[in-house]
């Protein structure tokens, strides 16, 4: 078996990303919604693939430098295998290589996996979202990983 790979979600994946979608949350995105994301210049959106399958997917967007996760999701047979943390190692690959200096998600207060691989990856809880999830209601914690150290109070105006 090849090992996973990780490669720009195409039109020809997003059938299967909409699929996942549905799966994965509790209130998904639709597919015009993903779709209108691939057209997005300001969004990347990745897909994990093994042998002609969607392991997982992860998007984000970006401005002036700052890069917000949209989604990660992966497929349940394929949870704790290293696919997650493939998925985020590119996207924090792909903010690097366009200048980012951070990059931020949310995550469910109790999503202990997820928050374990953030953790592990060496990001940091930089704020807490009240009810931000709904179905159940939940807070979300703000996960932020800095590519550059951040600016001191010196520095700002």
């Amino acid at each position: 078996m090849t090992a996973p790979q990780v490669v720009p979600v195409t039109e020809d994946w997003l059938e299967a990303v909409a699929e996942l979608e549905q799966l994965c949350f509790s209130t998904p995105w639709s597919r015009q919604a993903l779709a209108s994301e691939l057209d997005n210049p300001q969004a990347v959106y990745l897909a994990a693939l093994q042998e002609g399958r969607l392991l997982g997917y992860g998007g984000m967007r970006f401005a002036a430098g700052e890069f917000y996760v949209d989604n990660i999701a992966v497929a349940p047979c394929c949870r704790r295998q290293g696919i997650g943390r493939l998925i985020v190692t590119a996207l924090l690959e792909e903010a690097r290589a366009r200048d980012g200096c951070f990059l931020s998600l949310e995550v469910r207060a109790s999503n202990q996996a997820a928050l374990a691989l953030y953790k592990g990856l060496g990001f940091c809880q930089a704020g807490r979202r009240k009810n931000f999830y709904t179905r159940p209601t939940e807070d979300a914690l703000i996960m932020t990983y800095w590519l550059e150290e951040p600016a001191g109070k010196e520095d700002v105006l």
